[in-house]
This record gives C-alpha cells, sequence and structure tokens, in this order.
C-alpha cells in the first residue's frame, strides 16, 4: 500500500512539473469564438485541402509494401515544390531491398545561416490505412508553409522535410526516415536549433469529453474537450516550447496547449522529432493527439471527410507565423 502511494506521489509531482513548465508562458490560450477566415487563410485551405485528397484518396494507402504508391507520393511532393521554385534535394537510402528518399528544401540565412529550423512531416501511412489525418495532413501543411515562406530572407536557415518510413515497422529504428535524417546532420556537425514535427493536425472537437490523454491524471491540468492543438516535447527542450507557443499565441486566435514531459509518458515520442531528440536537438511535436482524440488512427476510415479543413487552416496559419517569428523573417 505504502509502494503505491509512493508511486501515485512521485507521478502527481512529475505530471505537475510538466504542466508548470509548459504553462509558465505569459500569452494564454485562445478561447471563446474563432473570427472568420481572411481572404489569405482561405486560398490556404484550398492548398491544403488539394494535397489532402491528392495523397489520401488519388494516391492512398503508402509505404514500402506499397512501393510504386510510397514512390508516387515522393514524386507528387517533389513537383509540390519545384513549381514553388525551390530546388529539392533527396536523401536516398535501402530498406527492405526498395530505395527509398528523404526530401528537402531550404531557404538560406542571411545573418545566422549556420543556425537551421527543420520543419518536418512523414508521408508515409501503415498499412491498409489511406492516411488523410496520419499523415497527409502534416505534409499538406509543410508544403503550404513551404510555399508561404518561399521568396523570403530569414535570419536563420529554414528547411522543410518530407520523411519517409515514420510508421511500423521502421518506427524508432535505423530504418526511419528521420533517424537517417537527424544523425547525418549531427556527424556533419549542423547546428540544428529547432525541429517541429508536423504529425496528426487535422482533428477538433468542441465535444466536452472527445479529449482523452495518456494518463488519467492529465486531465486535471489540461482540457477534456479536443478543440486545441498541441505541442508536446520533452523536458530538455521546454525552452524551445515556451518560445515557439508563446509566438503560436500571440499570432493567432486557436486553442493550444504545451506539455514537456518525460519520454516515457506513452505518445510524447510518436512522430519524427524523436530522431532529433536522439541526437540531442530542441524538437518539438505539434499534432491533435492522435488516438488520444482521433477515433480512425491507423485505420481505414482515415479518409479527407473526417478533417476539419477550417480549423486545420488556422492551426497552418498560426505555425507559419510562429517559424516566421522564430526564423526572424521581417513582415512586409
Amino acid at each position: 500500500m505504502m509502494t503505491t502511494l509512493i508511486v501515485i506521489i512521485i507521478v502527481s509531482i512529475g505530471l505537475a512539473a510538466m504542466y508548470y513548465s509548459a504553462k509558465y508562458i505569459p500569452e494564454k490560450s485562445w478561447k471563446g469564438n474563432l473570427p472568420p477566415l481572411s481572404d489569405s487563410e482561405k486560398m490556404l485551405m484550398k492548398g491544403l485541402e488539394e494535397h489532402i485528397f491528392v495523397l489520401a484518396e488519388d494516391i492512398g494507402e503508402r509505404h514500402v509494401w506499397k512501393y510504386r504508391k510510397l514512390v508516387e507520393t515522393a514524386d507528387y511532393i517533389e513537383r509540390v515544390f519545384g513549381k514553388t521554385g525551390f530546388e529539392v534535394k533527396t536523401q536516398e537510402y535501402l530498406v527492405e531491398d526498395k530505395r527509398v528518399k528523404n526530401l528537402e528544401v531550404e531557404i538560406g540565412g542571411v545573418s545566422a545561416s549556420e543556425e537551421i529550423i527543420v520543419i518536418g512531416a512523414h508521408y508515409d501511412t501503415v498499412e491498409d490505412c489511406p492516411g488523410a489525418n496520419d499523415n497527409a495532413s502534416g505534409i499538406a501543411a509543410l508544403l503550404e508553409m513551404a510555399c508561404l515562406m518561399s521568396g523570403s530572407r530569414p535570419s536563420r536557415t529554414l528547411r522543410f522535410v518530407a520523411f519517409v518510413n515514420e510508421e511500423p515497422p521502421f518506427f524508432q529504428t535505423t530504418g526511419m526516415g528521420s533517424v537517417v535524417y537527424a544523425r547525418q546532420a549531427r556527424v556533419k556537425g549542423e547546428k540544428i536549433v529547432a525541429m517541429f514535427a508536423l504529425e496528426t493536425i487535422g482533428c477538433y472537437s468542441d465535444k466536452e469529453g472527445s479529449q482523452s490523454f495518456p494518463s488519467p491524471l492529465l486531465r486535471f491540468f489540461y482540457p477534456t474537450t479536443g478543440n486545441f492543438i498541441a505541442f508536446v516535447t520533452n523536458f530538455r527542450s521546454r525552452r524551445l516550447l515556451r518560445q515557439s507557443l508563446t509566438s503560436f499565441r500571440r499570432h493567432v486566435s486557436f486553442p493550444s496547449q504545451g506539455l514537456a514531459g518525460p519520454g516515457g509518458l506513452p505518445g510524447i515520442d510518436w512522430s519524427d522529432h524523436w530522431s532529433f531528440w536522439e541526437e540531442d536537438y530542441p524538437a518539438i511535436m505539434i499534432t491533435d493527439t492522435a488516438p488520444y482524440r482521433y477515433p480512425y488512427y491507423h485505420t481505414p476510415r482515415d479518409t479527407p471527410d473526417k478533417i476539419q479543413f477550417e480549423k486545420m487552416t488556422r492551426v497552418v496559419a498560426g505555425l507559419s507565423r510562429m517559424v516566421e517569428d522564430l526564423a526572424g523573417i521581417r513582415p512586409d
């Protein structure tokens, strides 16, 4: 009995530390009605919709065992980047006797080019899943954010990277695209000052009880209505969490929550940011919390009609302004 009590006390203290490390942010999460979309945000929403329908409906399930579809997806991403005017770099490697690749475009920094901000998302799916939310939503955001910032002159270098093989069985193995990328960056001595993994960002609900948690104690610290975007990281990246979430809240009227916690908390390391943690780079996952909110996670029903495009658009617009802020892009 005493052992159980000690465990409960330790867990409670840890969760409280997570909460307060994230909550010590000047700006508060948005509450109340959302303002109308601006004309530019309506255009952004159109682009997001187009990408998600192509990836999840026209192409569909995409992974090494549906290799043609995986290649078709990479080709689509490369074409979209190219149309925006970027030169696309590829990082190729072999998995299961198949040649797979990460795709990267870059906007060079002007005054602090050695400092790199990586915005990433994975383009593969699990088997038997069209992957509208996981993770066509992240790739759509990646493509549109790159487009919005093309032609800008950031102080820091910006990289937009589409990663392959995030899903099982490659997750957290040497076959994972972001593992390959982050390890090479460390070998090259690159100074990545921030990495943002865009992971499953299309599901929002105003229904009470729509949000669940990996630990029941978290409901004492966070909303049980799943209408927010979450910034999730480990304790080592809590400074980046405060900086980025403060910026996001300053630039967009949309509910947001932050969590810095131990790597052992279920879900906290479920994306490409983990690969950057492993190389001691600060990294954050930006997510709608996936299976803790989205009932179609990793199922055949993860289709475009499940995406709340208007709310996703607000999130992507806010993330774009946040990245511009951190990169030192001056507004026109």
